[in-house]
C-alpha cells in the first residue's frame, strides 16, 4: 500500500507498512501513480513511457530505477508485517486501566452552544459535583485495575472542574499518599474554561498538573459566538488574561490552548494564528462533532473549503517556529508502539471516565448513554464483556479502515464520534476521516519541506 500526494509544493509518497516517506521528483511521482502493485524486475516497460509523454525517456528510466531501488531496500510496496488481526484483539483483552477521565463536576459556568456535555450536566438534568469520597474510590479503582502498570494518568474534567477545586486538591493529595505503597506514579491534567482562575488556582495548577488544557476558540468574535456565560455574555475578555498568566508561570510543563471550530468559522487558520499571537505556543483547534440538524455542524459541501484551510494553515506555520499545532504533529522516525498504531486511545479498556456519582463509562463522550455504562466504583462492578468489546476495536476489525493509507496514524478514529454520526462505534465518521487524512498530508508535507530545505 503506497499513498501519493502533492502538498505545499512537494510530491510525496508514503509507504504505509514500512512507514517510509519519500520526497519525489515529478517523473517518479507520475510513474508511481501509474502502478497498482510492486514494480516488476527489469527495465521500465514500454507502456509506462507511452503513458508519460510529458517526460523524456531518460527521466522516466531514471525514475523507474530509483523506485526499484527503494523497493529493494524494503521502503516501497512493503507487505503488512503487523500482527494477525485475532492476535491484536487478544493482546488487549482485559488490559490494565491506566488512565481516568475524572468528572469532578457535572456543572459549568459557561453555556457553550456546541457542548457535547449538554452545557455541563451530560443530558441528565442533574447538575452536581463529585464528593471527595467518590474521588477516592475512583483512585482506589484505578490502582486496583492498573495491575503492574506504574504510570497512571488522571484528567480532571467536567463540566468545569474548577467548580470542584476542593475535590481536585483532595484527590491529588490522596493519590500521592498511595504512590509509594502501591508503586504508582500519578500524572495529573486539568481541562478548564478559565473563568474561575485566580492567583491561587493558577499557582496550584502550575505546581501539581503535568498538563493543562485551556479552552479558547480563537478570535474574540469567534470565541464569544459559541462560548457564552450563563448570563449570555462573551467569555474571551474574562479568560484571556488569566490564560496568559497561567502559561507564563508553567515553565517547561505541558499545556494546550484547545479550541473548536464550527461552520461559522471555516477560516479557522486565522483563529490558530490569533491564539499563537497572544503568546501561546501549543495550540489545538479541532472540528466540531455535532448532530446533523445543528446549524453549526459541517455539511458535506463544506469539505473542500476546510481541506484548503488546513493547507493554508500548514503553509503559514512553515514560517512560524514559535507555534506547535497539535494536529500537525507526526513522528516519522519511530512513532507509537504497535498497539497504539492498531487500536488508538484505549477507551473502554485502558481508559475510562468516571462521573460524580461513580458511574464508569468508556470515555467522557459516552457519559449519560446507559447502553455504554460499564460499572460503578461504589459497588465494584465492571462489565468485562463491554470492556472487551472496546478492546476488540482496531484497524483490522473496523472494515472501513483496512484499505486506508492513514490507518496507522489515526488507529481507527474516535468511537464516540462514530456512534454519534453513524450509530455504530465500528463505523468511522467519513467526514472526520477526510479531515484526518488531510491533516496528515499537511503534517508530512511540512516535514518534507523542512527536510528538503
Amino acid at each position: 500500500m503506497v499513498h501519493t500526494f502533492y502538498c505545499l509544493g512537494v510530491y510525496i509518497a508514503v509507504d504505509v507498512y514500512s512507514g517510509a516517506v519519500h520526497i519525489l521528483d515529478k517523473a517518479a511521482y507520475d510513474v508511481l501513480n501509474l502502478l497498482e502493485e510492486a514494480l516488476p524486475e527489469g527495465d521500465c516497460p514500454e507502456w509506462v513511457y507511452g503513458k508519460l509523454p510529458e517526460h523524456s525517456r531518460e527521466e522516466v528510466r531514471d525514475a523507474w530505477a530509483d523506485l526499484q531501488e527503494l523497493q529493494s531496500q524494503g521502503l516501497l510496496f512493503t507487505d503488512d508485517s503487523y500482527l494477525d488481526p485475532e492476535a491484536a484483539v487478544l493482546m488487549q483483552k482485559d488490559a490494565p486501566v491506566k488512565a481516568l477521565c475524572l468528572h469532578v463536576s457535572h456543572d459549568c459556568n459557561l453555556r457553550c452552544k456546541y457542548c457535547f456535555a449538554s452545557t455541563g450536566d451530560f443530558g441528565t438534568g442533574k447538575r452536581m459535583t463529585m464528593d471527595v469520597e467518590t474521588a477516592k474510590k475512583a483512585i482506589d479503582f484505578v490502582i486496583q485495575r492498573s495491575g503492574n502498570r506504574r504510570n497512571i494518568e488522571v484528567d480532571f474534567f467536567g463540566g468545569e472542574p474548577l467548580m470542584a477545586m476542593d475535590t481536585v486538591k483532595a484527590t491529588v493529595e490522596y493519590a500521592r499518599s498511595l504512590e509509594k505503597q502501591y508503586n504508582k506514579s500519578f500524572r495529573f491534567t486539568i481541562t478548564t474554561n478559565g473563568v474561575l482562575l485566580n492567583d491561587e488556582t493558577i499557582e496550584y495548577i502550575n505546581r501539581e498538573m503535568s498538563n493543562a488544557v485551556l479552552s479558547l476558540d480563537g478570535r474574540p468574535e469567534v470565541n464569544d459566538k459559541m462560548r457564552k456565560t450563563v448570563a449570555g455574555g462573551g467569555s474571551y475578555d474574562v479568560i484571556m488574561p488569566k490564560f496568559q498568566k497561567l502559561v507564563a508561570g508553567r515553565g517547561e510543563k505541558d499545556y494546550y490552548l484547545r479550541g473548536t471550530f464550527t461552520r461559522y468559522n471555516k477560516d479557522f487558520a486565522a483563529d490558530v494564528m490569533h491564539i499563537a499571537d497572544q503568546g501561546f505556543r501549543h495550540v489545538s483547534v479541532e472540528p466540531v462533532v455535532g448532530s446533523p440538524d445543528c446549524d453549526y455542524t459541517f455539511r458535506e459541501e463544506d469539505l473542500p473549503e476546510i481541506l484548503d484551510e488546513y493547507e493554508k494553515l500548514a503553509e503559514e506555520l512553515l514560517h512560524r517556529d514559535d507555534v506547535n499545532f497539535f494536529h500537525f504533529n507526526v513522528d516519522l522516525s519511530q512513532g507509537p508502539c504497535v498497539i497504539k498504531r492498531l487500536r488508538g486511545c484505549g477507551a473502554g479498556c485502558e481508559y475510562v471516565a468516571i462521573t460524580p456519582d461513580g458511574d464508569i463509562y468508556p470515555c467522557h463522550q459516552f457519559v449519560g448513554n446507559e447502553e455504554y455504562l460499564i460499572g460503578n466504583v461504589w459497588d465494584g462492578t465492571f462489565n468485562l464483556e463491554l470492556s472487551r468489546k472496546f478492546a476488540a476495536l482496531n484497524i483490522y476489525t473496523r472494515p472501513a479502515c483496512r484499505d486506508c493509507w492513514a490507518k496507522f496514524y489515526c488507529s481507527g478514529g474516535c468511537s464516540a464520534s462514530n456512534l454519534l454520526v453513524n450509530g455504530d462505534i465500528k463505523e468511522p465518521n467519513r467526514f472526520g476521516c477526510d479531515l484526518q487524512r488531510k491533516r496528515l498530508e499537511c503534517a508530512i508535507a511540512m516535514k518534507a519541506r523542512k527536510a528538503d530545505n
